[in-house]
């Protein structure tokens, strides 16, 4: 019996071991990662700053997500903190004290918004490039117009606090940055004219894919709270959140509402920048999902 005993508390230190060890390995993968270099041939867009620019910019900027993590006035925000090690603030990007885009050329602009990367070269840990990677030339320059026309913001630089459990994940890459997830070779995508089209919306949906996944099949959120549920398949076909939302009217107004249609509240979607989202985008967006096979 001794023997099985010994025989068994060996068997655990074993085990013990090899988890502290794949513990430290995780996190040294992990900052390497985050400490790579990702080398990025960027085309860089030229400022804008004419009237319309500036008000598209300010269109995409409350739209498209950027107020949530950077606050409407720029000067950064935190947007997720659990209490139990997970925290998330997005930084300041006005020419403000603690701005961080004071030295961008037009070039690192392009390079962090569609690709995730700073001017460094190292990859932007939380920013969802891969919702952005598909804007026009036209919308990233109005976009960087609006950001640059902000008035300057005292703030900070951003804040990315990891449990134990996330930075295993990112070190071993069950979760990826975005810029492990985007095409790098791909080219600008043309203009596509602004109505209620299929192709104007597969445009408007690219800002799904940092929940909803690629394919917009949905799935557990990487790197989110292990509380939040996972984001359903937007997608034609058993299971999508699409047949909750038959009409064009239904999504609207749960995008102004953040609620289903049977009034009950929908816990994790970013609703103060989808209700910002023009009649237009919305309708396209449904007409485009209805026909995405």
């Amino acid at each position: 019996m001794n023997v099985w005993i010994r025989r068994g508390a060996i068997a655990l230190g074993v085990l013990v071991l090899l988890l502290a060890a794949a513990v430290v390995a995780g996190l040294q993968l992990a900052q390497r990662r985050a400490a790579r270099t990702v080398a990025v041939d960027v085309r860089p867009v030229a400022y804008a700053a004419d009237a319309q620019a500036l008000e598209r910019g300010g269109y995409l900027y409350a739209s498209r997500g950027c107020a949530d993590c950077h606050g409407a006035n720029g000067g950064g925000r935190v947007f997720v903190d659990d209490g139990a090690g997970l925290r998330i603030k997005g930084p300041n990007i006005t020419g403000g004290t603690g701005g961080v885009v004071a030295g961008y050329r037009p070039e690192d602009w392009v390079r962090a918004i569609r690709h995730g990367v700073a001017p460094s070269g190292r990859p932007l840990l939380i920013m969802p490039s891969e919702d952005y990677n598909r804007f026009t030339d036209q919308d990233l320059a109005a976009l960087v117009a609006h950001v640059r026309a902000l008035p300057p913001a005292t703030g900070t630089g951003a804040e990315v606090t990891l449990p134990l459990p996330a930075r295993l994940a990112y070190g071993f890459g069950v979760m990826q940055d975005a810029a492990a997830k985007i095409d790098h070779t791909l080219a600008p995508p043309a203009p596509v004219a602004e109505g209620v089209t299929v192709a104007h919306g597969a445009y408007v949906a690219a800002m799904c894919l940092g929940c909803h996944g690629p394919q917009l099949a949905g799935g557990r959120i990487p790197g989110a709270p292990p509380d939040w549920p996972a984001a359903p398949g937007l997608r034609p076909g058993a299971g999508s959140a699409l047949a909750t939302y038959a009409t064009p009217e239904a999504l609207l107004a749960m995008f102004r509402s953040g609620k289903r249609p049977d009034g009950s509240a929908i816990r994790v979607m970013p609703f103060e920048s989808l209700r910002e989202l023009s009649e237009v985008d919305v309708r396209a967006l449904h007409l485009y999902l209805r026909t995405a096979g």
